[in-house]
């Protein structure tokens, strides 16, 4: 398939995917589904996954992986807090920025330098980040410090100084705010576009806008450029790109300290929304971001879509318990659509090669689909609301799901997490 045709093939998705959404909303009646409360609150938890995704993305590419993402955001979150109550929101941006780099740096030397295995050291990295920013706290935040007296805890830093501006779109999202007008009739299909594109539209933080562009950038830098293409083949074989002279360790360095500063930036954007630091904050979203990026086939339209779907996910729970149910009645349609479409393909004219070819899992796996998707709807008529518990964990059993179902197509990099060594034959 051309690029072109993926691109329009992408659109389409998107089409069907917001005819669907619409469909459930009128059916269910949870206008929070399409809401632009929802998609604003989607857009600001699918921020920091993104970024963290994106620093695994650049990691793994070169070859080394890196489940320390959590552990550098933690850097990220409380060098930003420390600098942002002091010098604003631009010193927050770059202090978080640095840290997470930092924690990069230090994963690098220990595997690229060293050969630690890069499990062992990810997962040393995302002990230390909690360690050190709590000793950090315990020293600066103590009680009789300046910083105490302006709110700070042993858990908590000073309110930042400065807030990063917020821009809107002029007469659709602001002013006369048409797209809010729109909304509010809760017209089949009209209503909802304008809720989808106001919630990303509306009041958005600049830092958001930055972690937009930095998708097409990763792109273009990996995939277009002689760099990416260095980086890249150090993930695929070191060795034969150290033959036509690369120097894959420097490659290495950059790739996992670019990555630690994604990750720090990621950090960055929880206390930005918080408007501090607060400990615990990143609450696993360096790990989701790596899922996402494991989702998206390591690489950056796909990252985007794993971070809006857990980004979504986990904003629906926060504006509305009840209509996390609404998503029963989504599989549905969903599991319909794939039995429709897998009937269309089995029952075409002109092919008995292929129709003779079909075995009993074919019809066994439609039947499954079929019973599924009448279990979806029982379940969508019956259950009226879900306990709180279960809604609460829905973002991190829809991780779970969609790396059950995404990994029957992955391709990882071929050397990604492969210990290196100049000269040495793998």
């Amino acid at each position: 398939m051309t690029r072109v045709g993926k691109y329009h093939l992408a659109l389409i998705g998107a089409a069907v995917l917001i005819l669907m959404l619409s469909l459930v909303r009128t059916l269910s009646g949870q206008n929070d589904i399409t809401s632009s409360g929802t998609f604003s609150a989607a857009l600001l938890l699918a921020v920091p996954i993104g970024l963290a995704g994106l620093g695994g993305l650049w990691a793994e590419r070169a070859g080394v992986t890196n489940i320390g993402l959590e552990g550098m955001m933690v850097l990220g979150t409380w060098f930003a807090g420390w600098a942002g109550y002091q010098w604003g929101f631009m010193a927050a941006l770059v202090a978080g920025l640095v840290a997470g780099a930092v924690g990069g740096l230090l994963h690098a030397v220990a595997t690229v330098s060293f050969g630690v295995d890069h499990i062992i050291s990810g997962v040393a990295i995302n002990l230390l980040g909690p360690g050190i920013t709590r000793f950090l706290s315990e020293v600066l935040y103590k009680e009789g410090t300046g910083a105490a007296a302006r709110g700070a805890g042993i858990t908590t830093s000073p309110a930042l100084s400065s807030q990063a501006p917020e821009v809107s779109l002029p007469l659709l999202s602001t002013g006369p705010d048409w797209l809010g007008s729109l909304e509010n009739t809760h017209v089949f299909l009209l209503s909802d576009v304008a809720g989808i594109l106001r919630g990303l539209t509306h009041e958005v933080n600049i830092l958001v806008i930055l972690a937009v562009l930095m998708l097409p950038l990763t792109f273009f830098v990996l995939w277009h450029t002689a760099f990416g293409l260095r980086l890249r083949s150090a993930g695929e074989n070191p060795w034969a790109a150290e033959s036509l002279g690369v120097n894959v360790y420097l490659i290495k360095y950059v790739a996992v300290v670019i990555s630690g500063a994604f990750a720090g930036l990621g950090g960055v954007f929880l206390v930005f929304v918080s408007t501090k630091y607060v400990e615990g904050q990143t609450a696993g979203r360096g790990f989701i971001g790596l899922a996402a990026m494991i989702f998206g086939n390591w690489r950056p339209g796909g990252l985007a879509a794993g971070a809006a779907l857990f980004g979504y996910a986990d904003g629906l729970q926060l504006r509305s318990s009840g209509a996390v149910t609404s998503f029963f009645l989504f599989g549905a349609l969903l599991l319909v659509l794939y039995v429709a479409a897998r009937l269309r393909g089995m029952l075409a004219p002109g092919r008995p090669a292929e129709l003779a070819a079909r075995t009993a899992k074919d019809y066994t796996t439609l039947a499954a689909s079929a019973v599924g998707a009448a279990i979806l709807v029982w379940l969508w008529l019956t259950v009226d609301k879900l306990p709180n518990e279960f809604v609460f964990i829905t973002p991190h059993v829809l991780t779970l799901l969609v790396l059950l179902v995404a990994s029957q197509r992955l391709r990882m990099p071929t050397a990604d997490g492969v210990r290196y060594r100049r000269g040495e034959q793998h």
